[in-house]
């Protein structure tokens, strides 16, 4: 009798675990609807300080600690320049870090001049008009895990449907959402120096005065919208603008990196601006948008792995 009595409680308390286990789950979004639509960014005008990562994106994990150690009120942002379907992890860049200010707001000098005292950079990009974007609950650790398995694959297969030229990938931690945006136009004003340098070399002195146009008509690639950030009240530039901390930025790049064969720039085949989509409605901003279109289940999963810092950690 008591034999019995001890396997019900066992199967009892088992049964419970995996009760508890399925609610967290839920509760981190496994059954969270994943909608990809096109219309207008989530953020707009953004300066952030970032640290530039070449190698694999599971590595990513120490720069989203470091800079959340900073300053832990801020929200944390990540850029990704390379499909890892196609490149492979040790010549993946990205930059990751934190948005110091959006809109009109500048920057404090004293806040730049924290982040710049860890190694950080400073970087602004522009608001594009459209942008394709996404939405996934940030509620646990889990949720980054369960949003890189469920909303990239979702993106990756929207954009590809539509044949369209969307990048870079961006990252947005803001709250208990994880936003996730990939430009439609003005795709050069948000790479950092580190990868328009990498391209430059991978191009080759032959090939280093000519324009590299996106399938808007863009200038992906133009110096033109990189300019000096001087700190000091009302400095910020709403172009693309860095500002270096005194480190080098010299990594030991492999230069063979090839944006044909790396870039989130070639996973939209034709590279169809987003004035061929079809819009219906408007967006949260009045600007035209896409009717949602659901999850696709059957994309390839995204391979990076947990790298976000808990949500308020500090």
């Amino acid at each position: 009798m008591s034999d019995l009595l001890l396997l019900g409680l066992i199967g009892g308390l088992s049964l419970l675990l995996l009760l508890t286990l399925l609610a967290f789950a839920g509760y981190s979004g496994l059954l969270a609807e994943v909608t990809v639509s096109a219309g207008s960014p989530p953020i707009r005008n953004v300066t952030l300080a970032y640290k530039f990562h070449r190698g694999p994106y599971s590595e990513t994990g120490r720069l989203f600690t470091e800079s959340c150690s900073v300053c832990p009120r801020l929200r944390s942002v990540a850029i990704y320049y390379d499909n890892p379907h196609l490149v492979s992890p040790e010549k993946c860049r990205c930059a990751v870090g934190s948005i110091l200010s959006e809109g009109v707001e500048s920057p404090s000098p004293e806040l730049i001049q924290l982040y710049q005292k860890f190694g950080f950079k400073v970087f602004s990009f522009p608001a594009p008009s459209h942008v394709v974007t996404a939405t996934f609950p940030y509620t646990s650790a889990l949720s980054i895990w369960l949003a890189t398995r469920r909303v990239h694959p979702a993106l990756d297969a929207y954009i590809k449907e539509r044949k369209l030229c969307a990048h870079p990938r961006l990252e947005i931690y803001q709250q208990d959402q994880i936003y996730f945006m990939c430009p439609l136009a003005r795709q050069g004003d948000f790479y950092v120096p580190e990868v328009k340098e990498t391209e430059r070399k991978s191009r080759g002195p032959a090939e280093a005065s000519d324009t590299h146009m996106d399938g808007t008509g863009a200038d992906t690639m133009s110096d033109t919208s990189s300019v000096s950030l001087e700190v000091g009240p009302g400095s910020r530039e709403t172009s693309a603008a860095t500002l270096s901390p005194g480190v080098s930025s010299g990594r030991g790049w492999d230069d063979g990196d090839n944006r044909s064969e790396h870039s989130y720039s070639e996973s939209g085949t034709s590279g169809s601006s987003f004035e061929e989509l079809d819009l219906e409605g408007e967006g949260p901003l009045g600007e035209p948008r896409l009717s949602p279109e659901a999850e696709l289940m059957g994309a390839p999963k995204w391979p990076r792995e947990l790298s976000t810092p808990e949500k308020g950690e500090e």
